[in-house]
């Protein structure tokens, strides 16, 4: 679990001669029904992932995690949630590139929500910016855009580009439905 991964991570290697080792593009371990958590210097939760299964592949510190679940706390408590049938990135998790039925939404405790699905995303927690260049769907609050070709959306500069031709609806009452 989480104990195993933090140690494999964290213990030093025994001190004499090193010995140069292949290369591999094999995972160096697995875990099976994990939970990754990373805490900021306060002890508070900012990043946890959890899945089926998970592969690190040393050479490149990059992770794979199928049917990823992932919860990602900004400082200002803005909850981030996000799940695929793969996740594939940074061996800390902070970038993940999300393969298959890819979604990302904000919740907030006041505004609208905000709701990006796609076949691919690629979502940085730290920076909270999500990418993709493929057909991508957005909902916020009552409003829906289907972008063809794509989006950029950047949390702390407010603002989301999508890449046409689009097919929108807007709730021009911009009243909450029941």
């Amino acid at each position: 679990g989480l104990a195993t991964w933090w140690l494999v991570k964290h213990t030093p290697l025994p001190p004499g001669p090193a010995v140069e080792k292949a290369v591999s593009n094999e995972p160096d371990y697995t875990m099976q029904g994990f939970a990754l958590e990373r805490y900021d210097a306060q002890g508070r939760l900012k990043l946890r992932i959890e899945g089926a299964e998970l592969r690190h592949f040393p050479a490149t510190d990059r992770i794979e995690v199928d049917q990823a679940r992932i919860r990602a706390v900004a400082p200002d408590g803005r909850v981030t949630l996000a799940e695929a049938r793969l996740a594939r990135g940074t061996g800390d998790g902070s970038a993940l590139q999300l393969l298959g039925g890819a979604e990302v939404r904000s919740e907030r405790t006041e505004g609208p929500l905000l709701w990006m699905r796609s076949e691919v995303l690629e979502a940085d927690f730290i920076t909270e910016r999500v990418h993709t260049d493929r057909e991508v769907q957005v909902r916020w609050g009552d409003h829906q855009v289907q972008a063809r070709n794509g989006m950029d959306y950047a949390h702390g500069e407010g603002r989301l580009v999508l890449h046409g031709p689009l097919r929108a609806v807007i709730d021009a009452r911009g009243s909450k439905r029941r």
